[in-house]
């Protein structure tokens, strides 16, 4: 009895294992060092650029950031107020956009910008349509225009779970290493 308990607990291990193993192995992240940001501070999110063929993918990403950046503490954050984004392919005007957005964020006050750029939305063409997000995140010191924290990452989820629920993980985690030296 006491070589089948020890086999069960050895079976359990093994599982166990390979579930972190299978959870891990779907995401990707690179960022580079926290900075030392001011959660107190005003901050605004941006415009997303959308490089995806999901239309409002951007969109969405900001939704999701906006609504994240408060779970992590930050709660004075404004959203740039755009009306619904073009989706050109070519020359998008992306440069133009956001310095008009930083403009837009200095008349607020706001000390940082989040901003950031969607280069996957979308359900994976098979048999079981899994849910794939890319994101990159920024944020910039709005009086100076200097990038303070880039992050980008890709997840990639199981056939059952919904793209909103893959990218919000995504940027979540990109957020928390974000934010990690926040004060």
């Amino acid at each position: 009895m006491n070589a089948l308990r020890s086999a069960a607990r050895s079976l359990q291990a093994i599982l166990l294992a390979s579930l972190v193993l299978l959870s891990t192995a779907c995401s990707t992240l690179d960022r580079s060092h926290a900075p030392d940001v001011d959660r107190q501070a005003l901050w605004v999110v941006l415009p997303f650029a959308n490089h995806t063929e999901t239309p409002l993918a951007g969109n969405r990403a900001e939704a999701i950031t906006e609504a994240l950046l408060r779970t992590q503490g930050i709660a004075r954050v404004k959203r740039h107020p755009t009306q619904s984004q073009p989706e050109a392919l070519f020359d998008s005007g992306e440069r133009k956009q956001l310095e008009d957005a930083l403009a837009w964020a200095k008349e607020q006050g706001a000390r940082y910008a989040l901003t950031g750029a969607v280069d996957e939305w979308r359900y994976k063409v098979g048999v079981d349509g899994e849910p794939a997000a890319g994101v990159t995140l920024q944020i910039i010191d709005v009086a100076s225009g200097e990038t303070l924290w880039s992050g980008t990452g890709g997840k990639s989820g199981w056939s059952r779970e919904a793209l909103s629920a893959v990218a919000q993980q995504l940027i979540r985690d990109l957020l928390k290493s974000g934010l990690a030296g926040a004060r």
